[in-house]
């Protein structure tokens, strides 16, 4: 989905649990798929964890808590996206409706992977990430703001905050909401032009 993202304030989804893999965020029996449909992956993400052996939904897990059900901001714990390089884990993240992941540290290509599904990943110093829990855990409804311009994410609870790097190509994409493709196709006049030139 191609949305451009300046800032986000919204409540946020908790799950602090370290090492999170992209077989858990869309196991592989959802993945025959090759094209991307957000609704079916975003309905599957996290299904073993959000539903019973028996199908039904699992009420101890925190996406099935209403209180988190309009939260676009998934607060991980540390070492997020690891495991296989699968795109359909950012597929469903960006299918359910999540516009920023917030981690301490992410595996690279699932990192990447966000990035060109227009999912914005955080990343933040271990002490703010547990701050992050806490105020979530003490009051659901906390806000956090994510802004991009400035690269700053502020926990509304406490008023702290903490810049977060991010590629300028990328800052530049999501700004704009631009793919590569996009990308490219924005500046085909200059493009055809260094072509012409080239060529004399």
């Amino acid at each position: 989905m191609k949305q451009s993202f300046t800032t986000l304030t919204s409540t946020c989804i908790p799950l602090p649990l370290e090492n999170v893999d992209t077989d858990q965020i869309i196991p592989a029996r959802f993945m025959k798929s090759t094209t991307r449909d957000e609704k079916y992956f975003g309905d599957h993400l996290f299904f073993d964890w959000r539903h019973r052996s028996d199908g039904s939904d699992n009420p101890d897990f925190v996406l099935n808590n209403p209180a988190f059900r309009d939260s676009t901001i998934l607060v991980a714990g540390k070492n997020f996206g690891s495991g296989s390089s699968r795109e359909h884990a950012a597929w469903a993240i960006a299918g359910y409706g999540i516009r920023v992941v917030v981690s301490s540290f992410f595996a690279d290509i699932h990192k990447n992977n966000e990035l060109n599904n227009f999912v914005l990943p955080v990343v933040v110093s271990e002490p703010f990430l547990n701050e992050l829990f806490a105020s979530i855990k003490a009051d659901p409804a906390t806000l956090v703001t994510v802004d991009l311009p400035t690269q700053t994410i502020t926990n509304q609870a406490t008023g702290h905050s903490e810049t977060f790097e991010i590629n300028a190509y990328k800052k530049h994409c999501l700004l704009h909401g631009l793919d590569d493709i996009d990308f490219l196709t924005a500046d085909k006049s200059l493009i055809e032009a260094y072509e012409k030139k080239v060529r004399g």
